[in-house]
């Protein structure tokens, strides 16, 4: 049975026994304006507002949206309501703004406090010259600092950060990372897995007083969707890898709580999908592909383990299984919803398709040279691992089945959409913690680039054969895989995107380090799409 904590956080005050550090229990005690301002989800004419103030009762708080810092000049205003039932989030969308312009925002409290002063903007209307935005991904505080997250927040360039999933993870102190792997003074609350409301909500708040996260959320709006570590690693519709109904109480209970506490700690609406318009330049859609009507996984060892020639086991599971088209990420309600909205932003003169969404598209088969780059100590699981992702590349089937590469009809139906109404697609990803660049075709004809992200901080593929380089690495994973056109699997980051009438600018930023906070970037690599050309520029 989960232990029901709501008395504890309706009277705000988390018990001292809840906290095993004393610098982070006291920050996470603090009353008042406690983790910063936040805005998201734009339009052209308003902006959802965020902050938290902590008090023993509901506070109504003011709103106040100005042209400049220092508040001259009042421009709209509007009333929020901090209270206990929501872990004192208080969220209020302002209207009445007008296109393409920064604005101002605080808020204040009925006892004269004033919170930190944010920064947002509204989308453009009509033909815009250029755009810029972030896309995030993964981050795990205890791997490191948030430095991707600090330096795209001193950037000017940029008008709007994404955030595809793995805000936060749920995992108890010592796992992912082991002890060894944790960085200095990355220290997450509560220190066992978070199951209950008292413990998603601790969970955010610990993230969230991280000051290059608090910066970013201050200097720009953000677009966010969660993934899977939201709630449970590997989760879909009815339940999760990392949750076990038998020890940890009911899947849709658990699911239920980090829906909420999701909504109540970032700067979203209730909406599971939208669209926002960027003038005439793009229009971003904002998909769900994990809780709502993900299906169950595949599990290709169980049907090679059912008997016969590994081979024959995999084209079996290929044709019967994999195949399915019944198979379902995104479920038919919403995938009739962004056919619908491609070819209406199309015939409404959108240069740019943009589909914000969690898991990698593009087609990721295994090499066979791995199998040369296991150690001779490496684990008997491992070993097995590879030998059976190989099995499957000869056979023409992914290695990673969380993915789109476990949906392939339903990734089929996607990219055809986008094809039949003359789409300019661009997929943004996350959750590999790799850097991708990959050419999505379908029967044969191209439909899109991916821009898929590395992670903020989780690590990539360098922790599978740390001995092999990071380019032989790479060379090796676009050999095996043609519509591979980037690829980089050893560095954190993220990436921007550049949006112009004739050319989108993918660029992968590549920190130097997260160990220590440092917000400088060792190397960028930028990739670009021409208007209509639906694949990266060569060369």
């Amino acid at each position: 049975m989960l232990i029901d904590r709501r008395s504890l956080l309706q009277a705000s005050i988390l018990g001292a026994g809840m906290l095993s550090v004393p610098g982070l229990a006291a920050a996470l005690q603090s009353r008042g304006f406690s983790h910063g301002v936040a805005s998201g989800e734009p339009s052209a004419r308003s902006v959802l507002l965020w902050t938290r103030f902590v008090a023993d009762s509901d506070r109504k708080l003011r709103v106040e949206v100005a042209r400049d810092a220092r508040f001259r000049k009042i421009v709209a205003g509007a009333e929020a309501l901090a209270s206990p039932e929501r872990d004192h989030t208080a969220k209020v969308v302002v209207s009445g703004l007008s296109p393409n312009r920064w604005y101002f925002y605080r808020f204040i409290a009925p006892d004269g406090s004033i919170s930190r002063t944010g920064r947002t903007r509204t989308l453009p209307e009509g033909a815009v010259d250029q755009f810029g935005l972030a896309l995030f991904s993964c981050s795990n505080l205890p791997f490191g600092y948030f430095n991707a997250y600090a330096h795209a927040a001193a950037r000017e360039d940029l008008d709007l950060a994404v955030h595809v999933g793995d805000y936060v993870y749920e995992y108890q102190r010592g796992v992912y990372p082991d002890p060894k792997s944790v960085i200095d003074g990355r220290v997450i609350e509560p220190a066992h897995e978070i199951l209950t409301l008292a413990d998603y909500r601790l969970r955010y708040a610990s993230y969230r007083l991280d000051p290059d996260l608090q910066r970013l959320h201050a200097r720009m709006p953000m677009i966010a969707q969660w993934d899977d570590h939201e709630s449970a690693n590997d989760s879909w519709r009815d339940g999760a890898e990392n949750h076990q109904s038998d020890t940890e109480g009911s899947w849709s209970a658990r699911k239920a709580i980090a829906e909420r506490v999701y909504r109540e700690w970032m700067p979203v609406s209730d909406d599971y999908w939208s669209s926002y318009q960027i003038g005439q330049l793009a229009t971003l859609f904002k998909v769900e592909t994990r809780l709502v009507a993900r299906s169950a996984p595949l599990d290709l060892v169980a049907a090679v383990r059912a008997g016969g020639d590994v081979d024959q086991a995999v084209r079996k599971f290929r044709d019967e299984q994999w195949r399915d088209p019944a198979r379902t990420l995104m479920g038919p309600e919403q995938e009739h919803w962004l056919q619908a909205g491609l070819l209406e932003s199309k015939r409404n003169g959108t240069r740019w398709q943009i589909l914000a969404q969690q898991v990698v598209m593009g087609e990721v088969l295994m090499p066979q040279q791995i199998a040369g780059w296991l150690r001779s100590d490496s684990p008997t699981s491992m070993r097995q691992y590879v030998q059976l992702g190989i099995a499957a590349a000869r056979n023409g089937v992914p290695f990673n089945f969380d993915s789109w590469g476990g949906f392939p009809e339903a990734r089929d139906r996607l990219l055809r959409a986008a094809l039949s109404s003359n789409a300019d697609l661009l997929v943004l990803s996350g959750d590999s913690h790799n850097a991708w660049g990959q050419n999505l075709a379908v029967d044969g004809v191209a439909a899109g680039v991916e821009l898929a992200g590395h992670s903020v901080t989780s690590p990539g593929y360098e922790k599978f054969a740390p001995q092999i380089s990071r380019d032989e690495f790479a060379a090796v994973m676009r050999g095996a895989n043609p519509g591979l056109a980037y690829a980089e699997l050893a560095r954190r980051g993220y990436v921007s995107l550049i949006l112009r009438p004739t050319q989108a600018e993918g660029r992968w930023h590549f920190m130097r380090t997260v160990a220590q906070r440092d917000p400088s970037v060792e190397e960028t690599r930028t990739m670009t799409v021409r208007a209509g050309q639906r694949k990266f520029a060569e060369g």
